[in-house]
């Protein structure tokens, strides 16, 4: 099928359905247009169909064209020779989504939404996934659909380039300069024609960490350098894109090259814009008296900060007090970054590009300008800050009783860090004496975050025990340990102290009944539990939801000796009964237990990320019936969000957004978060790898966390390191994986490794240009050299 940029003929209109019918000559939105032609059978339809049935004349037939053009472009319909609009996702054959591309050339289509007919998401064969770039948006049409739900596909269009720059290496070749892509998702090179080797300007970036790029004055010098290319014409069907460089970053080990690298990969913008500047450089200090006037002054409460040593950003202050009938009064004061930036604002529109501040070992890259996120808007100890502040009373159940949101004003009397809050708890005497007059307060702190700790726990909250992790790095920003990040009582206050405010403020919306922006966190793909369950059992464990029900499919697969042999399907269903509480009580059996480690590891990875929706779907880890973000407005603009909502909900009793803006903020803070998340870890994953290239040959304890076809994933016990021991390496016999119980198994011997096996290796290979670790199993590594020496 293919799309034609004109609408069809009345010849090809479609009898009119009164089931389907919409009022005559009523007005309509994109959003009720679509929705009328998914109603319709097999969700299609005609130019001339539409009019009649709307009822439209004169302009609004042009309107409808628009409307339908927008769509279609959208991807939201796709427009056939035949003149018929077809709705995708409701018509099985057409669906919209994200283009993913495998290193070996074969990609899929991961769509919008879940298809019915569809299990997973849609192959693209390396010639139709040639068509498009890693990240594209596109729209393809299924052409084939295997008994188990297995689909493939072919590109019908791009909708959304995901790649306007790309980041690489630059190439001199006999036939031309390219430039190779730093992603090796993205395939094609892309070629610089002669003349645009060199950027017309470039100008230091005050952002960058380590020296600046180096002045080039010829071609020639390009030569292996790292690049930033603006792609002019995109590559199709295997051939190379076309591109003029702009930026010269350096060579890829300079001093702080892989933070720039990572950055223009994943896209992150990166450096203000001069309007951007100027409009944070002339907010003044000074908060007018006409402003104080308005807010509930707090300044002569001893509220104060509890941050990380290194942290710049102070957007949470808190205060404790017992109150005579036994309850605590929590007052939770958050930055107000909504009086600063308004909506339309250069510095908002800048915010909502980031999304996020993206933090990186050696830098920053802050969703605000310094000037507001460590200055104006941070909570400084003795300097009057405006807030928005949820003042909260808590009994000794730890419930909320009552609660209030107020525009404030306070004085934050202390910058405290974890370290110094929790040695004053700890019976430090020097801290103890230092801080004298916030110990009280701090006890309070203590005794009131265990009592909603305890009741979190209540309800089925998950509290996984994972290790987290400090990365070492010395003056040159290379890596040179891995420390596990200490977590003490000082953290567990301010955890519990920001959940109870964020819960407060989305049971606030829905109380309202109005449109807000929520943190939602879904329950489990079945699958994904299925899998778990299925690992957990060889040890011994289960979640505690007994038999999980299935759907069975038959399929016949071919033999390599051409026979055919019926084999069934299972597929879990979607109505398995299943609570925070079934993870809850697992984590408390394995607690202390060898297998805790590789278990609470499978159990996260079982569960689907959180993200932002105008729907309150509840957050499943924490048990939570609604839940939004609050609590961090200097760093995340779902937090600004929500100030601007809550403000104008006190101000008006009404919602500052509509539901179909909110989803749109919510699919766009999503969006951002992740591509935040995947930059920093890919960032922490070359640094690894770069300092593991010295250690070639070194012998680790290591902890098998995932088994495959070609061999199994290992994580090293001390430095939370984690690389591939290949199939073929394993010595001694012929090693075949087997799926049903994810083991991978000797022929002959029947030896067997599984997930969550302790195992010693030895350190095989650094691959640095795909930033990889390949390990072989220490004390097979003799036998296996003379294998390879015979052969």
């Amino acid at each position: 099928m293919r799309v034609v940029p004109k609408h069809g003929s009345a010849n090809n209109a479609q009898p009119r359905t009164t089931g389907s019918q919409l009022p005559v000559r009523a007005a309509f939105t994109e959003a009720s247009l679509l929705e009328h032609i998914r109603k319709l059978p097999h969700a299609r339809a005609t130019f001339k169909q539409l009019v009649r049935e709307l009822g439209l004349q004169g302009e609004r037939r042009d309107a409808l064209e628009d409307a339908l053009d927008r769509l279609v472009e959208q991807g939201k319909l796709v427009e056939l020779r035949s003149g018929h609009f077809v709705a995708t996702g409701a018509n099985p054959e057409y669906v919209a989504g994200r283009i993913s591309v495998h290193r070996d050339g074969f990609g899929f289509l991961i769509p919008d939404q879940p298809l019915d007919n569809v299990r997973g998401d849609v192959f693209l064969p390396p010639g139709e996934a040639a068509k498009a770039m890693h990240g594209d948006r596109a729209l393809v049409h299924i052409t084939r659909l295997a008994n188990e739900g297995r689909a493939e596909g072919e590109i019908i269009r791009i909708l959304r380039r995901a790649h306007i720059t790309v980041v690489g290496e630059f190439r001199i070749r006999r036939r031309g300069n390219f430039v190779i892509p730093s992603d090796d998702r993205i395939q094609q090179w892309i070629e610089i024609p002669e003349g645009m080797e060199l950027p017309l300007q470039q100008h230091a970036s005050i952002d960058r960490v380590g020296p600046a790029a180096p002045q080039v004055n010829s071609v020639e010098d390009l030569d292996g350098m790292i690049v930033n290319v603006e792609v002019l014409e995109f590559p199709e069907d295997r051939e190379y894109g076309v591109g003029r460089v702009i930026e010269i970053l350096g060579h890829k080990d300079d001093f702080g090259v892989d933070v720039e690298i990572m950055i223009r990969k994943h896209h992150l913008p990166h450096e203000f814009p001069p309007e951007v500047i100027a409009q944070a450089r002339a907010i003044p200090h000074e908060i007018p008296v006409a402003e104080l006037a308005k807010r509930r002054d707090f300044r002569r409460h001893q509220i104060v900060t509890i941050d990380g040593e290194t942290a710049r950003d102070f957007d949470d202050a808190v205060w404790v007090e017992q109150l005579p009938n036994g309850r605590f009064a929590l007052q939770v004061h958050i930055a107000d970054v909504s009086h600063y930036v308004r909506p339309g604002m250069p510095i908002d529109h800048e915010a909502l590009l980031r999304g996020t501040s993206v933090y990186f070992p050696d830098r920053a890259v802050p969703m605000l300008p310094v000037e507001l996120s460590t200055d104006i808007c941070s909570l400084r100890p003795q300097e009057d800050r405006l807030v928005l502040s949820a003042l909260l009373e808590i009994d000794r159940q730890g419930d909320t009783v009552a609660q209030e949101f107020v525009a404030g004003v306070i004085r934050s009397a202390e910058r405290m860090t974890y370290t110094n809050v929790f040695r004053v708890l700890e019976g430090d005497a020097a801290m103890r004496e230092r801080y004298a007059a916030l110990v009280d307060r701090f006890e309070l702190m203590r005794e009131l975050a265990l009592i909603l700790n305890r009741k979190r726990t209540r309800r089925g909250s998950i509290d996984f025990d994972m290790p987290e992790t400090n990365i070492e790095l010395d003056l040159s920003g290379q890596m040179t340990g891995v420390t596990r990040a200490e977590r003490n009582i000082a953290h567990r206050i301010i955890e519990e102290f920001m959940l109870a405010a964020n819960e407060a403020v989305a049971g606030h919306f829905e109380s309202a009944g109005i449109p807000a922006l929520y943190r939602i966190h879904e329950k489990p793909d079945p699958k994904r539990v299925m899998e778990f369950e299925e690992i957990a059992a060889h040890f011994g464990y289960s979640l505690g939801i007994g038999a999980i029900p299935v759907k069975r499919f038959p399929v016949i697969e071919r033999r390599r000796d051409g026979r055919k042999v019926r084999k069934d399907v299972v597929i879990p269903r979607d109505d398995i009964s299943l609570s925070s509480r079934n993870y809850q009580r697992l984590i408390a059996k394995i607690a202390g237990k060898p297998e805790e480690r590789i278990l609470s590891y499978l159990m996260l990875r079982s569960l689907k990320q959180a993200r932002y929706s105008n729907v309150n779907a509840g957050h499943f880890a924490l048990a939570a019936p609604a839940y939004t973000h609050f609590t961090s407005p200097i760093r995340r603009y779902p937090d600004l969000i929500v100030h601007r909502l809550l403000r104008h909900l006190l101000e008006s009793g009404e919602s500052l957004l509509d539901d179909s803006r909110l989803r749109e903020l919510g699919e766009d803070t999503s969006f951002t978060e992740r591509r935040a998340a995947e930059a920093e870890r890919e960032l922490i994953e070359w640094k690894k790898v770069r300092f593991m290239e010295d250690r070639v040959g070194d012998e680790f304890d290591a902890l098998i966390i995932s088994t495959t076809k070609y061999g199994f994933f290992v994580e090293l016990t001390e430095l939370f390191v984690e690389g591939l021991v290949p199939i073929e390496t394993l010595a001694g016999d012929r090693y075949l994986y087997h799926e049903t119980g994810r083991k991978i198994i000797g022929e002959r011997t029947r030896k067997t490794y599984s997930i969550g096996d302790q195992v010693r290796v030895r350190l095989d290979r650094a691959d640095t240009v795909e930033h990889k670790l390949q390990f072989a199993l220490a004390q097979e590594t003799g036998r296996n050299q003379r294998g390879r020496k015979r052969r």
